[in-house]
């Protein structure tokens, strides 16, 4: 398989490095990293598909709270589509996506590939269903994703993966691609994780936002991030518990493991450089 990190959406809050660690002006950067994967025989899969190419164009379809504290940058090249066809690839060779879960910054591209399956935990759709509160409301945007998806859901069951369970087989996709239950963010998030020759890699998704969080025994997060984690999760006992546990893992030895987030702008510059 070769894997392909793209930033698919740009986020700029006022609050400069109180947000992301780096920036010199007021507005911090943050991206949403996604995946898209070249598979030998099951086309191409997408990991998340950050904001679609209508929401980049038109942004009426996000909240007017998030589109004003994110300060998302209307920015159409970015999004997961046209990234596809700048690869030479088209629309339709997207068959799968997998989904960390379908918050509006996450799923909003679900729209731009309505032939793909898209995978995601029951407990994520059930409770984007529902929509009963008002961030669900804010944050589960059904006008992103198609008429007709065809929706493939899974427990959070199965056998474990670096002591977490996980969601093996998942239908038409590649046995090394798995779904990692990590609730807390919203009650069905999930990372994904995807073997390779040389160790594993782990899409994390929300359950954590900044570097520091990992590969140090102590937590380190900055303001910005740590109040937007603890504003948007669901469960944040689970939250935390979740990521001190993989927090431990990102310290262990024992495997070859890569672990990066969602948001982390760093991150994903790492990752690129490393693919490159």
């Amino acid at each position: 398989m070769r894997i392909h990190h793209l930033s698919c959406g740009s986020m700029c809050p006022f609050g400069g490095a109180l947000y992301d660690g780096f920036s010199k002006g007021v507005h911090a950067h943050l991206v949403c990293h996604c995946l898209l994967i070249e598979t030998d025989r099951d086309g191409l899969v997408l990991v998340d598909t950050g904001f679609g190419e209508q929401d980049l164009r038109h942004d009426s379809r996000i909240a007017l709270f998030f589109r004003r504290f994110n300060n998302i940058q209307r920015s159409p090249e970015l999004s997961a589509l046209a990234q596809v066809q700048r690869l030479g690839f088209q629309a339709q060779d997207v068959r799968h996506i997998v989904l960390t879960h379908l918050d509006f910054d996450h799923a909003g591209g679900l729209t731009d590939f309505p032939h793909a399956r898209v995978h995601l935990l029951q407990q994520e759709l059930e409770t984007s269903h529902q929509r009963d509160n008002w961030l669900q409301r804010r944050r589960y945007l059904p006008a992103q994703w198609p008429a007709n998806v065809q929706w493939q859901t899974y427990q959070p069951q199965g056998e474990s993966w670096q002591g977490f369970a996980a969601v093996k087989a998942l239908n038409g996709l590649p046995p090394e691609i798995l779904l990692i239950p990590l609730p807390g963010h919203t009650p069905g998030h999930a990372g994904v994780a995807i073997q390779q020759d040389d160790g594993w890699l782990l899409h994390g998704g929300d359950a954590w936002f900044y570097r520091g969080e990992m590969h140090q025994p102590q937590r380190h997060c900055t303001p910005g991030l740590r109040f937007y984690q603890w504003m948007m999760a669901a469960d944040n006992a689970a939250r935390r518990e979740n990521q001190q546990r993989l927090r431990t893992l990102s310290l262990s030895q024992q495997e070859n493991i890569t672990l990066f987030c969602s948001h982390d702008a760093k991150e994903l510059e790492k990752m690129q450089a490393r693919s490159r």
